[in-house]
Formats: C-alpha cells, sequence, structure tokens
C-alpha cells in the first residue's frame, strides 16, 4: 500500500509545507494520467471523471482541514480523495475492480469512501454529497467534536434543489460546514453563461445569510487562505461559507465526452495557466525549493503512482460471490 503523509498549514508557511503541496498537486495529476492511460488500454471499465487542470483547488482546501474534519465528494472526486490522504493502491485498485480497493472493487471511479481520512464518499448523482455534508456538520455540532464538514461540487449542483435545501438548514443552524463550488465553467457541455444570471456564483450565499467568496480556484494559496478563513468562521460557530473556487478541467466531461463544445483556443488558455507550474513558479521565484528538488518531488510523485498501479493489477479482483459481505458487515450479538 502507498501510505501517504498528511500536513496542514498554509502551503508557503515553510519549505516544508511547500514542498508537500507541491507533491500532492503532482499526486493528483500523476494519478489521473495513469487512469486515463489504463482505461484507454481496455483495463477499466464504466466511465471515468479527470480533474486534471484543477489540483490547486482540492490541495489547498484540504492544507486547511485536520484528519478528524470530513469531506463529501462528488463524480469527479479523485482528487479529493487523493488531499484527504487517501492509500493511491488502494484508489487504482478500486477502479480496477479488485478486493483490496476502498470499496472491495464493486464502487469504481464514482463511489470512492475512505471514513479513516474523513472522506465520506464521492457521489454519481449531481449534488448529490450537499445534503450528506450537512447532515455531518449537524452531527458534529450535535456531538460538540469541534470539527468541520466541506462539500466539494461543481458548477452545476449549484441549480440543483439539494443544494438549496441544503445551504438553507445549514445557515439557520450555523452548521460547521464549507460548501466549495469548483466552477469549471461547464457542467457537462453547458456553459456557466448560459445556466447563470450572476458574474460569481458565490452571490448565491447572499440568499441563504452566509458569507460567500470567488477565488482563483488555479491559485492553491488563494484556495487555502479562503478554506482557512472558512474553517476559522465554522469552527467558531458563525455557521457555513460558500467558496467559488474557478478553475478548469483540460479533459472532456467524461471519457465518451468529444469536446465539441468548447474551443482548443480555449482550453489552451486555461493551460497556460497551469495551477501546478504556477505554484513551482512562485516556489522557485521566492527561492523556496530549487528546480532539482522540485524535479525530485515531480519524480517522486510519478514513482509512487506508478507503484500503486503495479501493486493494484495484479491484486485479486473482486467476485460476484463476495457482493453480500463487502456491501452489509455481520455485527454478532
Amino acid at each position: 500500500m502507498t501510505t501517504l503523509e498528511l500536513m496542514t498549514g498554509h502551503p508557503l508557511s515553510s519549505p516544508e509545507h511547500a514542498k508537500y503541496a507541491y507533491l500532492y498537486m503532482n499526486r493528483i495529476r500523476k494519478f489521473e494520467e495513469a487512469v486515463e492511460d489504463l482505461f484507454g488500454r481496455g483495463m477499466m471499465h464504466g466511465t471515468m471523471h479527470l480533474s486534471i487542470g484543477q489540483e490547486a483547488s482540492p490541495t489547498g482546501v484540504c492544507l486547511a482541514l485536520n484528519i478528524n474534519d470530513q469531506i463529501t465528494s462528488t463524480h469527479r472526486g479523485h482528487g479529493h480523495c487523493i488531499a484527504k490522504g487517501a492509500d493511491l493502491t488502494r484508489m487504482i485498485a478500486e477502479l480496477l475492480g479488485k478486493e483490496i480497493g476502498y470499496c472491495g472493487g464493486r464502487g469504481g471511479s464514482m463511489h470512492i469512501a475512505d471514513v479513516e481520512t474523513g472522506n465520506l464518499g464521492a457521489n454519481g448523482v449531481v449534488g448529490g454529497g450537499i445534503p450528506i455534508a450537512v447532515g455531518a456538520a449537524l452531527a458534529s455540532k450535535m456531538m460538540a467534536k469541534g470539527t468541520v464538514v466541506v462539500s466539494f461540487f461543481g458548477d452545476g449542483a449549484l441549480n440543483e434543489g439539494a443544494f438549496h435545501e441544503a445551504a438553507n438548514m445549514a445557515a439557520i443552524w450555523k452548521l460547521p460546514v464549507i460548501f466549495v463550488c469548483e466552477n469549471n465553467k461547464y457542467g457537462m457541455s453547458s456553459s456557466t453563461a448560459k445556466a447563470f444570471a450572476l458574474e460569481n456564483l458565490s452571490d448565491r450565499a447572499k440568499g441563504y445569510g452566509f458569507p460567500g467568496v470567488t477565488i482563483d480556484g488555479n491559485d492553491v494559496v488563494a484556495v487555502y487562505e479562503a478554506t482557512q478563513a472558512a474553517v476559522n468562521r465554522a469552527k467558531a460557530g458563525e455557521g457555513p461559507t460558500l467558496i467559488e473556487a474557478q478553475t478548469y478541467r483540460w479533459k472532456g466531461h467524461s471519457r465518451s465526452d468529444k469536446n465539441l463544445y468548447r474551443t482548443k483556443e480555449e482550453i489552451e488558455e486555461w493551460k497556460a495557466v497551469d495551477p501546478i507550474v504556477r505554484f513551482k513558479n512562485v516556489l522557485l521565484e521566492r527561492n523556496i525549493a530549487s528546480a532539482e528538488e522540485l524535479a525530485e518531488i515531480e519524480k517522486r510523485a510519478t514513482d509512487q503512482v506508478i507503484e500503486a498501479v503495479n501493486v493494484a493489477v495484479k491484486a485479486t479482483p473482486a467476485t460476484p460471490e463476495g457482493l453480500v459481505e463487502a456491501v452489509f458487515k455481520k455485527v454478532s450479538a
């Protein structure tokens, strides 16, 4: 298994924090590239939703969370899972339908959960994780745990009824939940310009009486700082915050997306503001890390993903016979 260390704090607070953030952003990128390759080879089945180009969002958010804080994720959730400290081998194994996968190989890409690291699970239903996060935040408040819950979702989920009902409940009960909208400009093939009459989607928070902030979702430092402010507010009993992280997915919505609704020029414009390259340039310009150190980190991320793939490929496949045991655990009397 590829055990991952966890660190919290500002990504520029020390060289160690900076290198940690850079490592995690590269882990997410290399993982997604490996998944795309495995699908292309016919080794994975079903569908997939890659987050290449969005690495700063999950990394920056989770840098502001403790291990006991929780998250809910989306169909595009690999990055969230990794940033919260998941085991890469078990993730790959889940996607390959292997017994050592997080859900015994029965959940696949859109249903990875890792309760030990606070990941309550990805969700194939648009907006499906939002009410779950609010429920978990209610439990945290009632049990005086002092933890927060982050709900990751895309721009399309802001137009789902689940968001409105959950946001209202979180507001009136001042629950310790943070709504993180990763606005990558398209809900499947529908542009946000056609789906919203808002310039900043974070303005939706005004209707429920809590703060909303729009940030550069490709800037890991900006993401961290906005999240940390929201965490402080939540843990002080002041209720929820909506963070709109403006970002962009380089790949299509899913495996079958031919990208006919956007131009090559638009995609290239966003690639020019690659969140990993941007953070790398900051580290070099501020002499926080050398080019050699960053190259070593990039290689470490690649090696860790390769190791995870090699172990997962050789693992025992899940079988239909074990389905009941994989879903329901027997409780002794």
